[in-house]
């Protein structure tokens, strides 16, 4: 009995997994998928809608399917009545949540509380609005202040010349605008463990999808939002842990555990349709890279760089820093060419310790 029972629920999963994606054919790719017919297919899709967990509209080929919402909450607390982080977590969100795994769940409590924490600790808000929003096939977690903004904030505390610089660094990891009761690293790891991560402020978005590239982007939907917006999202299906993110990012080669690694999306360093070239842009880049023991700089979407831009990095800051390990991951063949223009330019003693490497 295992094996149908198995394989239905298989079946079921991909069906909600591509209906949350929104996959043309849905009906044809299942039968491929699996190798059933469509009359499975529509039986099992049909049962997924009499147990409420999709919906469906229109007839034939041309039907569509749809996730409902099975559990949403939304509330606004008052920061001045000292709102505790954890006691939230306990009476807003931990009985929407079901049946789930135990790594989805720590990943939802660590980013909720940790977000929550933020911004009543950072916002300089009056109130902080919590939301949940769930479906068969995802969690959604809100957490909303009407602050200064978490960007302008940065951007004020570390003399920068613009908020886009804020987005930037705070993508880094390590950043706080209050060093003596926070570490800056509670976004960077939260924002690695959900499938989708958002911040919305200043007009500004600073989104992370599955671990992917970061972006920057005016966000002309809403426009300028007062304050800070946080979405989280992840899949019930998800089998990511924080152990994992913890380790990738902040286990030492020799074992002991500390937040040792970055990833730097080189997308973030330029503006507009700018191009990576001067030695000033290097230094955005390499600031504050020294508390890092491995810097990977991303450079998806960076079609080129200049020499001066890649010698301030590659050789100037090497020579400078030789301890810290530097990574050129995604660079395409012209990039590399340049990587490696300024590499032959080390000192001999220097030569096979590059400290880079391209996929």
């Amino acid at each position: 009995m295992d094996g149908p029972i198995l394989e239905t629920k298989m079946l079921a999963r991909w069906l909600i997994e591509a209906i949350n994606k929104n996959e043309p054919r849905l009906v044809d790719r299942a039968t491929k998928q699996f190798g059933v017919s469509r009359q499975t297919i529509n039986r099992e899709l049909k049962r997924l809608m009499v147990g409420g967990l999709i919906e469906g509209s229109g007839n034939t080929r041309a039907r569509k399917y749809t996730l409902p919402v099975i559990r949403q909450n939304w509330v606004t607390y008052e920061i001045a009545d000292n709102v505790e982080e954890d006691v939230v977590w306990r009476h807003e969100i931990v009985a929407l949540l079901g049946e789930l795994s135990n790594n989805v769940r720590e990943i939802c409590q660590f980013g909720f509380t940790e977000m929550l924490n933020n911004a009543i600790d950072h916002s300089e808000s009056r109130e902080v609005t919590v939301g949940f929003i769930q479906t068969v096939a995802s969690i959604e977690l809100y957490v909303r202040d009407d602050g200064v903004g978490i960007f302008n904030k940065i951007q004020r505390q570390y003399e920068l010349e613009d908020p886009r610089h804020a987005v930037f660094e705070l993508s880094k990891g390590k950043l706080t605008t209050n060093p003596d009761t926070h570490t800056g690293e509670g976004i960077f790891f939260t924002s690695r463990m959900f499938d989708s991560f958002h911040i919305h402020s200043s007009g500004l978005a600073l989104i992370c999808e599955n671990d992917q590239d970061w972006l920057i982007e005016v966000d002309e939907r809403v426009g300028p939002i007062p304050g800070t917006w946080i979405r989280m999202q992840i899949s019930p299906f998800s089998e990511r842990t924080t152990k994992y993110v913890f380790d990738r990012f902040a286990m030492t080669e020799d074992g002991d555990f500390g937040f040792s690694k970055t990833h730097v999306p080189l997308t973030l360093a330029r503006y507009g349709a700018e191009q990576l070239l001067s030695r000033s842009q290097a230094r955005r880049v390499l600031a504050r890279c020294d508390k890092f023991r491995e810097v990977i700089l991303i450079f998806t979407n960076i079609e080129s760089i200049g020499q001066a831009f890649a010698d301030e990095i590659f050789r100037v800051y090497h020579n400078q820093h030789p301890e810290i390990v530097i990574v050129a991951l995604f660079a395409n063949a012209e990039v590399w060419r340049m990587i490696q223009h300024v590499q032959s330019m080390l000192p001999e003693q220097n030569k096979g310790h590059e400290n880079s490497a391209a996929c």
